[in-house]
């Protein structure tokens, strides 16, 4: 179990909170999750029992039915879906695609999209990845274009989280080709719309719960009002963006890594070997404390990083650099605490299967750990 002692970011009301959320999870979560893994997808129930519980999305504002809380909330509920091993995404909801509406989306978009968000009646998800440009969005193919009072899109995405069951997708389309990162927009379609088509729900190594889609954009045509902040501006509302994504990924890094080594922990105190449990060999519990020094580390920085964030401080280098850091040492506990269950480890009967599977994509999407270097090096 995670715990609050020695936490910075957090005071007495945010851990009354953290224990709302776990009393929540133990209802109408854990006893799904098993389910959710087989079927490859999260039931809608449970994102309306989700918002329901004031989960979606509390930093929407109280006119549009949210409850106007800061990211310290998010980052308790991110931190406990992660230590859960749950990979649904409504942390894509509640730390991604809300904000775009609320930081960029005009009064008659907020008002109709915003409250659907926070009950979970509206599922959303953005499309930035196409089969051929993962990280460099300049490179995107997809097109918006201008046809009188309306926008007639074109192109492919893959690798969309709530591909299936997203009811409004933000895209990522050029309106103008030929100006570049300054021809971006980001364009609303709703599912219903002629020539919107979702492709397979991909098969993955980890992370089975969380729908993820190709979708197709074969002359759908919305209205100019469908332009979610400024034409051209679709770049930099993504790059405002980007740091507060980083640190969401970060947080589920490093509550990840938490629950690899609560784990790994209980496995080898429990299992005997040559007359001892496995945990009296130094061996192991020396790869344990090196594991448990760089996860105290981890959990000060996490703090640190937060607490940026909240107080609108959060550089886009050092949001690279916390998803670099918590995603790599997620990687490391998983792959650590495998190794430690021995055979054991590689049967999916034991947590640590799906917590190492679901680990390795961390450190891909939300920007490679190459990007994230390459970020951080052009601060220095």
């Amino acid at each position: 179990m995670l715990t609050t002692v020695g936490r910075t970011a957090y005071d007495a009301e945010l851990d009354s909170f953290r224990d709302q959320v776990r009393k929540v999870f133990d209802k109408i979560l854990h006893p799904h999750l098993d389910r959710w893994e087989e079927e490859g997808i999260v039931d809608r129930d449970f994102w309306l029992a989700y918002g329901e519980a004031g989960l979606l999305c509390p930093q929407v504002p109280a006119e549009y039915g949210g409850l106007g809380l800061d990211y310290r909330y998010n980052a308790i509920i991110g931190e406990e879906l992660a230590y859960a091993g749950c990979s649904a995404g409504v942390t894509l909801q509640s730390d991604i695609t809300v904000d775009y509406l609320i930081n960029y989306g005009s009064e008659e978009q907020k008002a109709r999209w915003l409250p659907g968000m926070v009950s979970g009646e509206v599922i959303t998800a953005i499309a930035m990845t196409e089969p051929g440009t993962g990280s460099d969005l300049q490179g995107v193919k997809t097109t918006a274009k201008r046809d009188g009072n309306h926008y007639v899109v074109n192109g492919s995405k893959t690798y969309i989280t709530n591909g299936q069951n997203a009811d409004l997708v933000i895209v990522v389309a050029k309106t103008d080709p030929t100006l570049g990162s300054k021809g971006i927009s980001l364009v609303l379609v709703e599912r219903e719309r002629e020539g919107f088509a979702r492709g397979r729900n991909l098969d993955k190594i980890g992370q089975s719960s969380a729908d993820t889609s190709e979708l197709f954009f074969n002359d759908v045509r919305v209205p100019i009002t469908n332009c979610l902040g400024e034409e051209g501006r679709g770049f930099a509302h993504l790059m405002g963006q980007l740091p507060q994504e980083r640190l969401q990924i970060a947080i589920a890094g490093q509550a990840g890594a938490q629950r690899a080594f609560d784990e790994a922990v209980t496995f080898t105190k429990d299992r005997k070997a040559f007359g001892q449990s496995i945990f009296d060999f130094q061996n192991t519990r020396f790869t344990l404390a090196a594991l448990k020094t760089k996860l105290q580390v981890g959990w000060a920085h996490l703090d640190w990083a937060i607490k940026r964030h909240v107080a609108g401080e959060l550089t886009a280098a050092e949001a690279s650099a916390a998803k670099l850091f918590h995603t790599e040492l997620q990687w490391e506990a998983c792959d650590t605490a495998l190794q430690l269950h021995g055979g054991a480890g590689y049967m999916n009967e034991y947590p640590i299967a799906r917590l190492w599977r679901d680990a390795r994509v961390q450190r891909i999407y939300g920007g490679t750990s190459e990007i994230m270097k390459e970020v951080v090096a052009r601060s220095i």
